[in-house]
Parts: structure tokens; sequence; C-alpha cells
């Protein structure tokens, strides 16, 4: 049986985010050959619409410099060019954020977001409400941190479990998605110490990706 090849895409130029995805994703080492890779030229953080914009045609030419892969992901929560990549070619092309609420979703009831900022999420719910699944959302709740911190600050993990707790207590969510890829190293710690599933978006995706490719 011929293994798939899954190109997954940091779009920001920060290594260390590149680093976690890659941790994250050794859970499906044993069903295709994964490859991550950081974008040089992006930003070391996307963490606004100016950030977003930039790095479209980025990741446009990424995917067209790698037909040798069965399918690619953004690695970036604001899925950066998802539309654009789906137009470029015939292959799977799969974003984080689309992918992970399609995951939250199927495991029933309301989902909750924890996200870097307020302006992370007034972009994260217009995206929601366009993919039409604004009514299962239950709350998206702001961190105040930076991709780089999402990444390398060691009290992230308290921040996402206190955030977690909140999303749980107050609003009732069944699963909490991690809203940035900075966080995808720490889905495991954070799962240990929540009731509910933890949705490591990379995760989420490169899953839809074996399974479309």
């Amino acid at each position: 049986m011929i293994r798939k090849k899954i190109l997954v895409i940091n779009p920001n130029s920060n290594e260390t985010v590149t680093a976690g995805i890659r941790e994250s994703l050794h859970t499906f080492s044993s069903e295709a050959d994964i490859d991550c890779c950081t974008l040089e030229d992006g930003p070391f953080g996307i963490e606004s619409d100016e950030d977003i914009e930039n790095v479209i045609p980025l990741v446009c030419r990424k995917v067209l410099a790698a037909p040798e892969y069965d399918a690619y992901v953004i690695a970036c929560y604001s899925d950066p060019g998802l539309r654009e990549c789906r137009e470029i070619t015939a292959k799977p092309v799969l974003g984080m954020q689309e992918s992970a609420i399609k995951t939250a979703v199927s495991v029933g009831g309301k989902f909750g977001v924890l996200a870097l900022s307020d302006e992370s999420i007034r972009r994260h719910l217009r995206y929601i409400r366009d993919l039409g699944f604004d009514n299962q959302l239950a709350a998206e709740l702001p961190l105040d941190i930076t991709v780089d911190e999402a990444a390398n600050a060691k009290d992230t993990v308290d921040k996402v479990v206190a955030a977690g707790r909140r999303l749980i207590d107050d609003y009732g969510v069944s699963a909490v998605i991690l809203g940035c890829a900075g966080m995808a190293a720490i889905k495991e710690a954070a799962e240990t110490k929540l009731p509910v599933p933890v949705i490591e978006p990379a995760q989420a995706a490169v899953r839809i990706a074996i399974e479309a490719a």
C-alpha cells in the first residue's frame, strides 16, 4: 500500500511553532508521511489581517512548488490562502480552523475556542459564520498572548487550562479548540486537565487530509 504524503505548511517564520506542530503530528507516523515546513518569508507570528493578506501568495507559492504531495494542510488557525490554494490545485487542501470546527461539531453539543486575542476572535467569528457553524459555537475566549508566547511561554498551559475551564463551567462546551498553531505542543498536557476533548487543529486537519488524499 502506497503511503500518502502530506505537506503541513506553517505560514509564519517561527521555527518553534513548526517544531510544536511536528511534535503533535507524530501520532500519525504509522499512517502517512508528514512533512512540516516553515515559510521563511512569512511574519514571525500571524496576528493581524495584514499578516494574513501578506502570507496568502507565499502559501500558494509553496503549494505550487511541492506537487509531489498528495494533500496540503495550512497550519494557521485563520486558514490564510485556503480558498486560493483550492483554486490552484485539484489535490485536497485543508485549513486548521475549518477542520477543527468540523471535528468539534462531530463531538456533539457546543464547542468553545481559545484564541490569542480579541482581534483574533473578531476574525474567527466572521469565518465561523461563513462556514455556517455559528450556532454551534458557545464562546471564544482570548488568552491575550502572542503566537510566540503560545509556543514558548511556560505559563501557556496554565492559561489554556484556566480559560478552558471557563468554557466548560460557564458556557457548557463539549469540546475545546486550541485556536492557534502555537499551542500545538501543549494539547496533551491541556487535555489531561480538562474533562472534555481538546482539539488541536493541525491534528484535525491532517486526519481529514489523510482520509481525503
